[in-house]
């Protein structure tokens, strides 16, 4: 390679790296933000999620149609990615999930929610329901509304044996776990899973105690229909929501570790091509000194 190609990859190579460092920068403050958020609001939905269960295991819950199990029908998949790229494998776990459920040859419709799950579902020629992108990473339950509604209507239709519904769930910085969890009908012991893996490995949010389960049979008032029917669905949406707040704080932090990666590697490629440049530089010196040299002995001779 030549020195002037040498020198133009150096200087490419630089500034990718500060284009990664800086994105490296951003990513950084934005998975604080989505960190604290999700954390912050995982009391809450532990606490709708306990609720839920305790509901749907009494006895008047396990009559409700959003409750009863059902055997014949198609599988419906609420998949939860992002809208960016250059996060890691955050969207391709949570693809890959979907690919699984696929293979099993049960017939699936997705609903989508961010640009890489509406491009999956376009590529793979998937039957989709609505198209949600652009979700703010200040998400708040409102937001989720339609989605939750426009899930709830499929499902009371009849047509479809489960709701599922896909995402990144946060562990650490580090680490997130691609999880898949069924939403309806709901089922207490699914709950009992989210729950047991809501809670982050380490950090002060860790350290929560958790009451423990409870076998309580309510007597719901005025009537068990009337409070599961406006209670359900609440607690449905609030399922979404925890998705897609684990989601955000998943993907900023694997970008942040991803932009970090880049921007080491970028330092290691300059040293390196530095190193060789300065060879190159270095041996054409040298080449041209034994020339001059040669010729000066010639012209003695």
């Amino acid at each position: 390679m030549a020195l002037k190609q040498v020198k133009s990859k150096i200087v490419a190579t630089k500034k990718t790296g500060q284009v990664t460092k800086a994105m490296e920068a951003v990513s950084a403050v934005k998975m604080r933000k989505s960190q604290e958020r999700a954390f912050s609001g995982r009391p809450y939905v532990r606490a709708a999620l306990r609720i839920l269960s305790r509901i749907a295991a009494s006895q008047d819950g396990l009559s409700h149609p959003f409750v009863e199990p059902r055997v014949t029908g198609k599988r419906l998949l609420i998949v939860a990615t992002s809208d960016k790229g250059l996060a890691g494998s955050v969207n391709s776990a949570v693809l890959k999930l979907v690919d699984q459920a696929m293979a099993s040859g049960e017939e699936i419709e997705i609903v989508p929610i961010g640009r890489k799950a509406v491009e999956y579902a376009s590529r793979m020629d998937i039957a989709t329901h609505g198209a949600y992108t652009n979700i703010s990473d200040d998400v708040t339950v409102d937001d989720v509304s339609l989605i939750s509604r426009q899930v709830l209507e499929l499902f009371a239709g009849r047509e479809y044996r489960s709701v599922e519904i896909v995402y990144q769930n946060f562990l650490s910085t580090f680490e997130q776990l691609p999880s898949r969890r069924r939403v309806l009908p709901i089922d207490p012991a699914e709950l009992t899973a989210v729950l047991s893996g809501i809670r982050p490995k380490t950090g002060r949010f860790s350290e929560e105690v958790e009451a423990g389960p409870a076998l309580t049979d309510y007597l719901i008032e005025p009537s068990p229909e009337s409070v599961l029917d406006s209670l359900i669905p609440r607690l449905v949406q609030i399922m979404i929501y925890h998705a897609l707040l684990e989601g955000k704080a998943s993907e900023h932090s694997a970008r942040m570790v991803a932009m970090k990666n880049a921007t080491d590697k970028s330092k290691e490629l300059v040293k390196s091509l530095t190193i060789k440049y300065n060879k190159a530089r270095q041996a054409a010196i040298t080449a041209e000194v034994s020339e001059i040299t040669a010729g000066a002995e010639a012209m003695k001779d």
